[in-house]
């Protein structure tokens, strides 16, 4: 047997299979339906005409608390003749069978069914919609314990619509947005509905409730975000829809209202995978007692989409191989009801590691063509190319290419300008039934970067922030502050730097040297000394040179003043070094001599020992006072005053002592304390210097010749004034004609 007629007859077993399947299926499906058919057929068969005088059955059952109970019965608008009765059992701990007897007075005649051995909580009923209805329920009827419900109601009234299908809320700025779904018998017989809703552990619900504007949607405003609500549902009654029960409670967890924090984010090359980058993000919720998930949305920031954007986490955290494009990550948290608002980041660009292995030809501003290395292509041939500019959006192309090392992209989404640089970047992707970005995560690797220009121009400002300083005889440092990439208009070749000596006549020629562009400082050398100098830096670029800085002036110093300077400097500080003590000392010889103190010599010695032996002699110890009388002409101070202590009258008598005055216009000083020559507040104003000292040391006793006298005066205290007034008139007189 050939392949065809292989590949023919496993066809064909293949298609009477699926036919046999579909054949199955339908039939399996006509017996599903026959036997709910059958089976509600067979329950209506337990039901059984009976004689309306049927109360004995019953008469050993009674309404208690704890039996039977909640009986109610209801039907669908679309179905008329059959309703639905429900109920609750009792606590009855034996196995409980139920009995259910349907009364109806019409008017030829009464209508009773029984419906026993019911052992569920509902059984459906058959029933005259034009005539009330009585329904009993009993449990355990032949038991002694049995217990009875009933229920009476029209049969027009007994349409029941809800409760809903599914349900489904929002939460947002304080407001929950309730969308309802209903069964597909209710969607024609509901026209709205209301809300109710009550704190989560609250007993009582909201006092007023809140009427949708159709059967679908529903608002309800001015709730707290933090707060849990219960919320019910119900319809609103009409003629097809006369019973509309409370929904089950819903329970609806609180808004989340702040955004996550991002703890962590870094990114890390992969040696193993060039070109590639392992990125990780983590972060956390102010609200961390509610367990939540989260969402991450991740795409290019060149707007290419990957088809899986979207990334549902519990955990707190992400881990993702990435190219070195620039992504925009978003992470928000979520719950049933509403979803925070999202945290952003940039992860930045990184430029690839073998830029230089790739190179960009512009042809005009809607086109260019991409080279890259030639052996690239025997491991890939789907690629993705981005370029950008640093402050506009980026673009991107997705091409398969597996034939040639270069792809030209043309027209381009958007023409390129003149003097803005771009950045060209290509990717490499693994994936080769398509290029386009299936999966963001480690699904394409950087080959490289280029920047390039459509056109270029001269930069349109200046290095700033020129300054000089390290200034000699003969060189200058300059430094500056780049020009911006912005104001270059172009790959920046270099500065120039423009010098020239400064006069106001403006005749001295300019000279200018060119420096690397990574420059920003520059020595310049083989300058004049003691020379003002103008200087000027600009940039270039293959458009042209741009424009140049404000002049800075420095002037270079002067050869004479380091010279000198710099000899009287170490001349000085060698000569202090080694000759400053003995030449200090000697200048205080000769500017300042040593002079002698007057009342130590032996003439002075002599003559106050020869005076103030005669003058005692003739004393007797009566006459001698404790204290050393000093006896002074009036004429003698005044004209010692004016000589040597003009203007300080008032410091004499506080170094002389006491004054007191007789009436012959003598002046006695009593002095107790020794007056030092050498510490009168007086300046010697004489030209001979010995001699004035001698004179004021007459006016003074010394102390070492006084003692002797003082004790023996310190004995005499007995004596009287006369005879000391004698005394010191004979003392007085032989001093005067001395």
């Amino acid at each position: 047997m050939s392949f065809k007629t292989r590949l023919f007859s496993s066809n064909m077993v293949g298609f009477q299979l699926d036919s046999i399947s579909q054949r199955f299926t339908w039939h399996f499906y006509t017996i599903g339906l026959m036997v709910t058919l059958l089976s509600t057929l067979s329950f209506h068969q337990k039901a059984s005409q009976v004689s309306c005088n049927i109360t004995h059955i019953y008469q050993n059952c009674s309404s208690q608390p704890d039996g039977v109970r909640d009986l109610n019965c209801f039907g669908k608008h679309d179905l008329k003749g059959y309703k639905t009765c429900t109920w609750k059992p009792g606590k009855a701990k034996a196995q409980t069978v139920y009995t259910v007897i349907v009364l109806q007075n019409k008017t030829k005649g009464d209508h009773c069914k029984v419906y026993s051995d019911i052992r569920e909580f509902s059984s459906g009923i058959e029933l005259y919609e034009n005539y009330n209805v009585t329904v009993v329920a009993l449990e355990n009827m032949k038991s002694t314990n049995c217990t009875l419900a009933v229920f009476k109601g029209s049969p027009k009234s007994l349409f029941r619509c809800g409760p809903p299908k599914d349900v489904s809320f929002t939460r947002l700025s304080g407001k929950l947005h309730v969308n309802v779904e209903w069964h597909q018998e209710d969607m024609t017989a509901i026209g709205e509905y209301s809300v109710r809703y009550r704190a989560k552990g609250a007993r009582l619900w909201s006092k007023s409730t809140v009427r949708s504007d159709n059967s679908s949607s529903c608002m309800v405003e001015n709730l707290n975000t933090s707060q849990v609500y219960e919320v019910q549902i119900e319809c609103l009654t009409n003629l097809q829809c006369s019973q509309c029960p409370w929904s089950e409670a819903y329970m609806v967890p609180h808004e989340l209202t702040e955004q996550p924090v991002i703890v962590n984010l870094w990114f890390i090359d992969i040696d193993e995978k060039k070109g590639k980058r392992w990125t990780f993000v983590s972060w956390k919720l102010p609200d961390t007692e509610t367990h939540h998930s989260y969402c991450v949305s991740i795409w290019k920031t060149s707007g290419e989409t990957p088809s899986e954007l979207r990334i549902n986490t519990s955990r707190s955290e992400i881990s993702l191989i990435l190219s070195f494009s620039s992504y925009r990550i978003n992470i928000s948290a979520f719950n049933d009801v509403s979803t925070s608002p999202a945290v952003s980041r940039t992860i930045p660009q990184r430029d690839g590691t073998e830029g230089g292995l790739l190179n960009v030809t512009v042809h005009h501003n809607n086109s260019f063509t991409i080279h890259w290395r030639d052996d690239l292509i025997k491991s890939y041939v789907c690629f993705s190319a981005e370029w950008r500019t640093k402050t506009h959006k980026g673009f991107h192309e997705s091409f398969h290419e597996q034939d040639k090392n270069y792809k030209t992209i043309s027209p381009l989404p958007e023409p390129l300008e003149p003097f803005k640089r771009y950045t060209l970047t290509l990717h490499t992707r693994t994936n080769n039934e398509t290029c386009n970005m299936v999966h963001i995560n480690n699904s394409e690797s950087t080959y490289g970067s280029k920047p390039f220009y459509f056109i270029e121009g001269s930069p349109v400002s200046a290095p700033t922030n020129v300054s000089v300083s390290n200034v000699t005889l003969t060189s200058a440092l300059l430094f500056w502050t780049s020009i911006p990439e912005e104001d270059t208009r172009g790959f920046l070749l270099g500065y120039i730097i423009y010098y020239k000596k400064y006069d106001h006549k403006k005749t001295s020629t300019e000279n200018n040297v060119t420096v690397d562009p990574s420059l920003n400082v520059y020595e310049l050398e083989n300058l004049q000394s003691g020379t003002p100098y103008q200087v000027q830096i600009s940039g270039f670029t293959s458009g042209g040179t741009g424009v140049r800085s404000t002049a800075s002036f420095f002037k270079t110093n002067l050869k004479a003043n380091v010279h000198i300077g710099g000899i009287i400097g170490v001349f000085a500080f060698v000569i202090l070094v080694t000759f400053g003590s003995p030449l200090i000392k000697r200048a205080k010889t000769v500017l300042w001599p040593s002079i002698p103190n007057p009342g130590n010599s032996d003439t002075m010695q002599k003559i106050f020992e020869q005076a103030h032996l005669e003058a005692i002699g003739t004393l007797t110890v009566e006459e001698w006072h404790s204290g050393i009388l000093q006896v002074l002409q009036r004429s003698d101070i005044e004209d010692h005053t004016e000589a040597s202590c003009s203007g300080n009258q008032e410091e004499a008598e506080n170094v002389t002592g006491e004054e007191s005055r007789e009436d012959n216009g003598d002046v006695f000083f009593l002095d107790t304390k020794q007056t030092n020559v050498q510490s009168s507040t007086c300046a010697l104003v004489s030209g001979y210097t010995t001699m004035e000292m001698f004179q004021q040391g007459m006016s003074t006793i010394p102390t070492e010749r006084t003692q002797h006298f003082q004790s023996k005066a310190e004995h005499d205290e007995s004596s009287g004034s006369k005879q000391r007034l004698d005394y010191v008139r004979q003392f007085s007189e032989k001093s005067t004609v001395q």
